[in-house]
């Protein structure tokens, strides 16, 4: 197959072995443009990943790669002296020719270069509950491997992310401009939020009395970042390290079980198919503290049924401000899918908030 011109120029400044055979569009992403390369070695094949950055979600890139080479690096040490697989547990970055973990083209575009992790695969959707409960020990060993890495160095590369006081500003401001005449329809979901102000701040106060250390984390702790080796079945590395930041564990925590423990779709109409399912949360933090092995402190175990709340609070709050200001910011594909989407969230919230006394059980379980 002709491989387009663009891509063998990109794919000519990295430090592949062999010879390009074959370059296709590869996996499910909607943000970057990722290719599957070939390369011949003799007899045998090669694979790579090359993307090419948005730089208008990222608008930091060279931050961004900073931020993965640390933290790729710190892994693949850890791995090493636990006697494991660094081709195949770590997320590996093929320098450019001039050394870098990234190349500019003659237009400005930023490309990228990892690995193919063999014999592994990435699913969109839970198929099986084992899946889910290896997505929470990958997770959990993704904080275990980085708990001694210094979180403060790494970039911040979206403001602000998870700065829940900050967010629910943002969110009284949609309210007072009603950019698009809104908020006399959403009065009641408005105030769910506004009822819930003095929530926002548990987190973050935490964290500045020093009682909820800075930790590497994730941000986008979903199942399809998560390789699952095709013969065991067992997850085996973290991918798409994108919004790897400095950050509260609890948070990765949460936005695991927000996505992942509920029991109907995101943006889901009926909303009496929407709950937290105590099962598959208890899967979650089973195989989450088992991934840690004892990194997180008693005040993050604690806090980790406030992290499901509190981040499932968060993404319907931010649901809600941009169906305010006209859905600008999340995809729809239909009108009034955020106001659904902000709908299914705070039917979590509530929920979980009759279930808390549960929810803490389990983690004092398995502590």
């Amino acid at each position: 197959m002709a491989v387009n011109e663009r891509i063998k120029s990109a794919a000519e400044k990295f430090c592949f072995s062999g010879t390009l055979l074959d370059a296709v569009p590869f996996g499910n992403g909607h943000i970057n443009d990722t290719y599957r390369l070939t390369f011949s070695e003799g007899e045998k094949t090669k694979q790579y990943i090359l993307q090419r950055l948005n730089k208008n979600i990222f608008k930091q890139p060279i931050e961004v790669m900073e931020n993965i080479s640390g933290v790729t690096s710190w892994i693949r040490k850890k791995v090493q002296e636990k006697g494991g697989d660094v081709e195949r547990e770590v997320l590996n970055i093929i320098p450019s020719h001039e050394g870098k973990p990234y190349y500019v083209d003659s237009d400005g575009e930023f490309w990228r270069a990892y690995a193919f992790i063999e014999g592994a695969s990435s699913f969109d959707a839970v198929e099986k509950e084992e899946d889910f409960y290896q997505s929470a020990v990958a997770f959990g060993r993704f904080q275990g491997l980085l708990a001694d890495y210094p979180a403060d160095t790494l970039h911040e590369t979206i403001k602000d992310f998870h700065n829940t006081p900050e967010r629910f500003r943002a969110f009284q401001a949609a309210v007072k401009a009603d950019a698009c005449g809104r908020a006399e329809q959403v009065k009641k979901e408005i105030q769910f939020v506004l009822d819930r102000e003095p929530l926002t701040h548990v987190l973050c106060d935490l964290q500045e009395e020093g009682k909820l250390p800075l930790r590497v984390t994730h941000n986008d702790t979903k199942l399809n970042n998560i390789m699952i080796d095709n013969a065991t079945r067992k997850a085996i590395c973290v991918i798409d390290l994108d919004t790897v930041m400095p950050g509260l564990s609890v948070n990765d925590f949460g936005d695991s079980i927000r996505f992942g423990a509920s029991t109907g779709a995101e943006d889901e109409k009926d909303l009496d198919k929407i709950s937290c399912d105590l099962h598959l949360y208890e899967l979650y933090v089973k195989g989450y503290i088992e991934g840690c092995e004892g990194a997180l402190t008693e005040m993050e175990l604690e806090m980790l049924p406030m992290g499901a709340i509190l981040m499932t609070f968060e993404c319907g709050m931010r649901f809600l401000a941009d169906y305010l200001e006209g859905d600008h910011y999340f995809k729809t594909h239909r009108e009034g899918q955020n106001l659904d989407r902000c709908r299914t969230q705070f039917k979590l919230v509530k929920d979980m908030e009759e279930k808390l006394p549960q929810m803490k059980a389990i983690v004092e379980k398995y502590k």
